[in-house]
């Protein structure tokens, strides 16, 4: 910018040239100097925006010693009509491949911390399960209950023949203790169920075995419905492309959510973070929403509708982000215009082969 101000500034009325062409072969040199050392900290991507704008400058150099010249030898107008056609448009032109460059550095950036934000979730992922797995495993596991005696039961060992002639006053009743919790049976049935599911979800082989399984999947989490939603190729929405507990038609009027949305797929989308939408009493059922993650990056998200505030449990959340974590297996290759039929037409061929 300071160059091609200089340069116009030699045709000004009233302006001294030899000061100019000082200041404009000043802001030459800075700008080749501030490119190389550019170049040398830029990635891949940015690099070669970096050399297209440094071989611009260098035009615009040879350009202004043009200029120069006809100034030099008095031709005004000659000098004029290279700086406002010749000159401005290299110097635009260069304008705009650094712009181009820096745009590129920003979006490597972005990819680079994308990666490592998904390395320190399934990090934190697979942790989690391993201490979900402990916490299941010391839970104490109620004791059976004590036989009773033989005097207090309609069975005994005892030969019916012999017969007690000693008097035994009646038992007195024991004092009626509470029933042992079942608190533990009922989340090792929940964890036995929730391994099934995951199991069957990387056999799938057609359409209606993965709807089946996500209907399995909805009773262990007590959802009222599941939605798959897989980004698109360039990443910029996400769409439906599987659901349980949501008609057809319904599914059919669902528009395509941008990346950039204010709720919570897109937010899990766009995080890579699972997502927790509160119940309202008396309004709408909550909700949670797990990332699918791939090597490559977040490719969708898992929501799940939650009935009675079930959404703020802990099982519910580490449920949904187990499920997601699965699907990725089954999603990861698919660009978001390929039909769920399609996706599993690869492995049903396999499993016949």
């Amino acid at each position: 910018m300071d160059a091609r101000v200089g340069q116009q500034a030699y045709v000004a009325a009233g302006q001294g040239v030899e000061f100019w062409f000082g200041k404009t072969a000043a802001s030459l040199q800075a700008t080749t100097d501030g490119l190389t050392a550019l170049r040398q900290a830029a990635g891949a991507g940015a690099r070669t925006g970096i050399e297209q704008a440094a071989a611009t400058v260098t035009e615009f150099s040879v350009i202004d010693k043009r200029a120069r010249d006809y100034l030099t030898s008095g031709q005004q107008l000659m000098a004029g009509d290279v700086i406002f056609t010749e000159g401005s448009d290299a110097a635009a032109t260069a304008l705009r491949q650094i712009e181009t460059a820096r745009l590129a550095e920003h979006q490597a950036a972005d990819v680079e911390l994308a990666v490592i934000r998904n390395q320190q979730i399934l990090t934190a992922g697979a942790a989690a399960g391993f201490v979900f797995l402990v916490v299941l495993l010391l839970i104490p596991v109620p004791r059976a209950r004590l036989a009773q005696p033989a005097a207090q039961t309609s069975l005994s060992i005892r030969p019916s023949a012999v017969k007690e002639v000693v008097s035994v006053p009646a038992p007195v009743p024991a004092p009626r203790l509470p029933a042992p919790a079942t608190l533990s049976h009922a989340r090792g049935s929940v964890f036995k169920a929730a391994t099934e599911v995951v199991t069957d979800i990387g056999r799938v082989r057609s359409l209606g075995e993965l709807t089946h399984v996500l209907g399995r999947a909805a009773e262990v989490m007590d959802a009222s419905g599941l939605m798959i939603w897989i980004g698109s190729a360039a990443g910029d929405d996400l769409r439906p492309a599987l659901s349980h507990g949501y008609s057809k038609e319904m599914m059919a009027r669902i528009p395509p959510v941008p990346r950039s949305a204010d709720n919570a797929a897109a937010a899990a989308y766009r995080l890579g973070k699972l997502q927790m939408v509160a119940s309202r009493p008396g309004g709408a059922s909550g909700a949670v929403v797990a990332p699918i993650l791939s090597a490559d990056g977040c490719i969708g998200a898992l929501s799940a509708e939650i009935r009675s505030g079930g959404e703020t449990s802990e099982s519910v959340q580490a449920l949904a982000s187990i499920f997601a974590a699965q699907l990725a297996g089954v999603f990861a290759t698919a660009p978001a215009t390929t039909q769920p039929s399609e996706i599993l037409e690869p492995r049903a061929a396999a499993a016949n082969s």
